[in-house]
């Protein structure tokens, strides 16, 4: 028997919250990317690590918060814990592949093709594997074409985001990266339970468990208190606001009056008496 599928059960308010925390896990580790780029390599990979969990642990609270208001008719919804946090395990380790390449190659090229597909297939692999430590009293098939879709979709945004993430242009910039991948991992997680249909193997009482709001929740404390230490970190460095170098003065300062100060040196002998000669000759004649 084929059931009633409920996404919205809370109206608008779990896709604008998971909208939210997408954003706000993208913002942290588009940050930590740009941050990473800008230090030298010995530290580099600790920014890119931290930015690697924040993206992860903020595409995966969104899709549970988005879970929140999902519903079935006729049949209670359970969670597996391990297979739940296993996702979240993949999403950190895949989307760090990601950002680990970009950091390290640039956000150009096939660096940045490279580092976009397996990004974007890490928010895809982390929804599908949430979606398989769902248990119901059913089964849950999918329509391939629109999971293709789902999984371009981030692809393609999660590509974007790390090439406006790579061009470390201030926060402002990081900001639109960000939204940029909140809109890429909730467009995918939709367009993913677009393609759900449930086939229900019988009928049940509502569940006595609790709703999925209630069951959720606990799973939820770790990766919020994570991103919480995250922002606190991205907050307390100026260089995160900044998004440039605080080195890169000193660095140039010595080329510059080497490349300024020689040309002057030699204009003014060389050039300034040939203009003066010049005009009198036509005045002899």
């Amino acid at each position: 028997m084929q059931s009633t599928v409920d996404g919205f059960s809370y109206g608008l308010v779990t896709p604008l919250v998971a909208y939210l925390m997408a954003c706000l896990g993208g913002a942290l580790g588009l940050r930590c990317t740009t941050r990473a780029m800008l230090v030298t390599r010995s530290w580099r990979p600790g920014w890119l690590a931290l930015g690697s969990a924040a993206i992860g642990s903020g595409i995966w609270t969104m899709h549970f918060v988005a879970m929140m208001g999902f519903s079935i008719e006729h049949t209670p919804i359970r969670y597996d814990g391990p297979m739940t946090f296993a996702s979240l395990a993949v999403a950190i380790v895949m989307v760090g592949v990601g950002i680990f390449i970009v950091g390290y190659r640039g956000a150009r090229g096939t660096a940045l093709f490279t580092g976009g597909t397996v990004t974007g297939l890490g928010i895809a692999s982390m929804h599908y594997l949430g979606m398989a430590g769902m248990h119901l009293d059913g089964r849950l098939t999918y329509n391939t074409f629109t999971v293709g879709v789902s999984v371009a979709i981030a692809m393609a945004a999660a590509t974007a985001a790390l090439w406006a993430a790579g061009q470390v242009r201030g926060f402002l910039w990081s900001v639109g990266a960000a939204l940029i991948m909140g809109l890429a991992v909730t467009g995918m997680h939709y367009t993913g339970m677009a393609a759900l249909d449930v086939h229900l193997s019988g009928t049940s009482e509502p569940s006595l468990d609790g709703s999925s709001a209630e069951l959720l929740a606990p799973m939820l404390i770790g990766p919020l208190a994570f991103l919480l230490v995250a922002g606190v970190v991205v907050l307390f460095d100026p260089l995160m606001v900044m998004g440039k170098p605080a080195a890169a003065p000193a660095e140039r300062k010595p080329g510059i009056p080497a490349h300024t100060g020689a040309p002057r040196a030699i204009r003014h002998p060389a050039h300034h008496p040939a203009r003066l000669r010049r005009p009198r000759t036509p005045q002899n004649h």
